[in-house]
């Protein structure tokens, strides 16, 4: 276990930027990869189909998609808590 807090400059006490803004690199991309996967089929929904059922089961794929990718955001931070504790 590590004897400082993640995020925290032993020396100074003062928070580290860079090791901050290196973790939410492959955070932000996994948002942006299931926020742009689901926008593709709520912009079809959306500009081509309507009010029909196609629309509708289109809203619900991109609802699932943002649900799935929620999912997975979240394990991943979970995952990288676990591992920059040294538990």
């Amino acid at each position: 276990m590590r004897d400082t807090a993640p995020f925290i400059d032993p020396v100074s006490s003062e928070l580290e930027l860079r090791q901050i803004f290196r973790e939410s690199v492959p955070l932000l991309a996994l948002v942006v990869l299931f926020g742009g996967l689901a926008l593709l089929p709520f912009l079809v929904a959306l500009l081509v189909a309507g009010n029909s059922p196609l629309g509708l089961l289109l809203t619900l794929l991109s609802q699932l998609i943002l649900a799935v990718g929620t999912g997975v955001v979240l394990i991943y931070v979970v995952a990288r808590g676990v591992q920059l504790s040294g538990t």
